[in-house]
């Protein structure tokens, strides 16, 4: 994976019924995902319950990947607050050819810019040979990256530092540098964010939108009709309305109960909530049919 574009899903994690990471389907769903139209997959970003799934499994999966079709389009999100597990992490994933990660600064405490360009800087002079996405989205970890913050990163450390996923919004419409990948957090913003440069979107949704997100990315490039892009922005406000997480579980239930599990306090969509979702899709045309269950 030499240069990180298009459009990427942070792909779900899938639990078995006594709530434990169900690798094998994990996987599947992921390339799946792959083979709907996205051009790769995050692992353990926060769609993928990040946060609420032991490292002890991140690693099994991790384990695992080596034998997908698809392992030179997954990048491996630490989804961690801890230092010393980050780097464990990516140690364990570098062993068996995995060099590219998205990571969130720590969740919980209140910090600055130099506390962040420092947490980056512990995992670099750990791991020097890795490729890192920053992951900026304030709503989750209470930090949100400022365009001197990342500028200050690159400058550091332009080999390993190489692009963000911007769910906060604060950069995407303004920050510039050359040869760094820049991907809006949400297909509302795919198509603004490629006329301003941007280099495609790793979003939740896409999960079970990428192959209208994939459609809008390949005309955009290729100078074709993009009235689709109503219909994208359209389908992913119907989920802005709740839990992502909740609301995707919960679509992809209808295809195979193996989705309905979800770690607490993670909860599928109640009835109501179902419903509402299912009439706002019907009413926009979403093919469920082009959906590929685990």
């Amino acid at each position: 994976m030499s240069e990180i574009k298009g459009i990427y899903a942070a792909s779900l994690s899938i639990l078995d019924e006594s709530l434990a990471l169900d690798v094998k389907n994990t996987i599947k769903h992921a390339e799946n995902v792959i083979d709907s139209g996205c051009h790769g997959v995050v692992f353990f970003g926060s769609t993928g319950q990040s946060q609420l799934i032991s490292l002890s499994e991140k690693i099994q999966l991790i384990n695992e990947l080596p034998k997908s079709r698809y392992k030179n389009k997954f990048l491996i999100g630490t989804g961690l607050n801890s230092l010393i597990d980050t780097i464990n992490l990516m140690k364990i994933s570098k062993s068996i050819g995995f060099n590219n990660f998205l990571i969130m600064p720590p969740a919980y405490y209140k910090y600055g810019d130099e506390d962040v360009i420092n947490f980056y800087s512990k995992i670099i002079n750990e791991i020097n040979e890795c490729k890192i996405i920053l992951y900026n989205f304030e709503k989750l970890c209470g930090y949100r990256f400022s365009v001197q913050c990342v500028e200050k990163l690159v400058k550091k450390f332009p080999n390993q530092i190489v692009g963000v996923k911007d769910s906060s919004y604060n950069l995407f419409e303004t920050l510039k540098i050359k040869n760094f990948s820049i991907f809006p957090g949400s297909e509302s913003k795919l198509l603004k964010g490629l006329e301003l440069g941007c280099h495609g979107v790793i979003t939740a949704t896409t999960n079970v939108t990428g192959h209208l997100a994939r459609k809008i990315y390949d005309n955009f490039h290729s100078n074709k009709e993009l009235s689709l892009n109503q219909n994208l922005c359209d389908v992913r406000m119907s989920f802005d309305k709740y839990n992502l997480i909740s609301g995707l579980h919960t679509l992809m239930a209808e295809k195979n109960s193996i989705y309905e599990n979800l770690l607490p306090p993670l909860k599928l969509l109640d009835e109501a909530e179902k419903k509402d979702l299912l009439f706002n899709l019907q009413k926009l045309n979403f093919n469920m049919e082009i959906l590929k269950a685990a």
